[in-house]
């Protein structure tokens, strides 16, 4: 048996979906299939939106205030995904914790999974290493991407190598005393 925490893999799941959220259900199982989840998935007639609603409710998580503020937006959110934990095995994955109950919609599993996720990364990694691009907390810079911090230094602050040097050419122009706006 081994224990699969539902840590890094859902949080970065989530992370995707919240930066590029996929048109139809078909993209959210194909994401999810992409992240490690094998398992399927009772249908509902409104998953994808119900999934959006889910995406929507971790987004608060992200730009909480604080850290207090945090763990209680996460703590609702699992408490509304509650569900004994249970073992299950299924397409050759050998024995391993489900935070869910059987035969639930993708909206129910993905609430139970990425809640989940999400606290045992901020628990095990800091409750810091999740937040918005901070290329973005620039005036006038568009950026709004999500960045789960899985670093070994905890100190990744930017979704992408663009945004990074973006962000490195305006620190110089400041130092420097040259101004010009810089493209995003």
């Amino acid at each position: 048996m081994h224990l699969n925490p539902y840590g890094e893999y859902a949080v970065l799941l989530a992370e995707s979906l919240a930066n590029e959220f996929p048109m139809d259900r078909e993209g959210i199982l194909e994401r999810t299939r992409d992240f490690g989840m094998t398992m399927e998935f009772t249908a509902a007639p409104d998953d994808h939106g119900l999934v959006r609603v889910v995406i929507d409710d971790w987004l608060t998580v992200v730009d909480a205030p604080n850290h207090q503020a945090r763990a209680a937006l996460l703590n609702a959110q699992m408490a509304a995904a509650t569900a004994y934990p249970r073992l299950t095995e299924h397409n050759g994955e050998g024995w391993h914790l489900h935070y869910r109950d059987e035969n639930q919609t993708l909206p129910h599993v993905l609430r139970a999974v990425i809640s989940v996720g999400t606290a045992l990364h901020l628990t095990t990694r800091g409750m810091h290493r999740l937040a918005r691009c901070a290329a973005g907390q620039t005036p006038g810079d568009p950026c709004t991407a999500v960045v789960v911090d899985v670093t070994r230094n905890g100190r990744q602050q930017y979704c992408s190598v663009r945004c990074n040097n973006r962000a490195a050419v305006r620190r110089h122009r400041v130092r420097t005393g040259r101004t010009a706006e810089l493209k995003p």
